[in-house]
């Protein structure tokens, strides 16, 4: 599918090739700035006050004036150029005070998802932003790509781990879903993972790559898939599509459409 030919910038629609920021813009010459990916479904945004005031957040934390009521306005001016499609949109506040609401074809992991792992350790000074400085997490990304992975699950040097580079990561023990716990900010306060929190019994527990090798299932939730289940991670072995997970996937696809129809 071909995305809109337009995006919005400062406001203004105008077409994909004509839309940019000065050169000396800092949130492009050094990632200082901040974004979110919202989803649209059938070009209706999913969460976007979530997402918002995860944003102001944000850019509390980066020490970044943003208007984030233009922002708003702006995805809301997106979501009408996305004429009715499922699309994912990226809105993005920069330190030159640009403001960019951009639409982005949905990524399709299939049905489940294989996991490498790499070692990570978080900077603490942006532990509570999900700032533009995000290299790591795409160069883990690629790394996993290249050996024939999905995605990587991010792991602490002493072996704790975090979170997969885009998204949340949980596992079932004896029919317990667990999640790391959010910490000292170390894992994004993921809005999906907020919805799983909310709709099953979950428990917040610090594991080790060696521990994961005693779990039932494992799964990921995010944004722009809701939940898939997790069939094998790097060095600790293969899982099942179990029970537990599945019954996670409906309970998140019952929760979306709810908010949809209240919305």
């Amino acid at each position: 599918m071909s995305l809109p030919g337009d995006c919005v910038l400062d406001g203004r629609v105008l077409p994909v090739t004509e839309a940019t920021i000065p050169a000396a813009d800092e949130g492009l010459l050094r990632g200082d700035g901040a974004f979110e990916v919202v989803r649209l479904y059938a070009g209706r945004p999913f969460a976007l006050d979530d997402h918002l005031r995860r944003m102001a957040r944000s850019c509390e934390t980066l020490m970044l004036e943003a208007d984030l009521s233009g922002v708003r306005d702006d995805a809301l001016t997106a979501a009408g150029i996305a004429d009715g499609a499922d699309l994912l949109l990226r809105l993005v506040v920069t330190r030159g005070g640009h403001r960019i609401a951009l639409l982005e074809p949905m990524t399709d992991y299939g049905d489940s998802i294989r996991l490498s792992v790499e070692t990570h350790q978080p900077t603490p000074l942006l532990r509570a932003a999900k700032s533009l400085s995000y290299a790591a997490n795409m160069l883990a990304a690629r790394r996993a790509l290249e050996r024939g992975y999905a995605d990587a699950l991010l792991v602490t040097p002493d072996g704790r781990v975090l979170e997969i580079t885009r998204s949340s990561f949980f596992w079932v023990e004896d029919g317990q879903v667990l999640t790391p716990p959010l910490g000292d900010d170390e894992i994004l306060d993921s809005i999906t993972r907020r919805r799983v929190l909310d709709e099953n019994d979950v428990v917040e527990r610090t594991v080790t790559l060696d521990e994961l090798r005693g779990a039932d299932e494992a799964f990921t939730a995010g944004t722009s898939f809701e939940v898939l289940p997790v069939t094998e991670i790097e060095g600790v072995g293969s899982f099942d599509a179990g029970p537990v997970t599945r019954t996670v996937m409906e309970r998140i696809r019952a929760r979306v459409e709810r908010e949809l129809s209240e919305s």
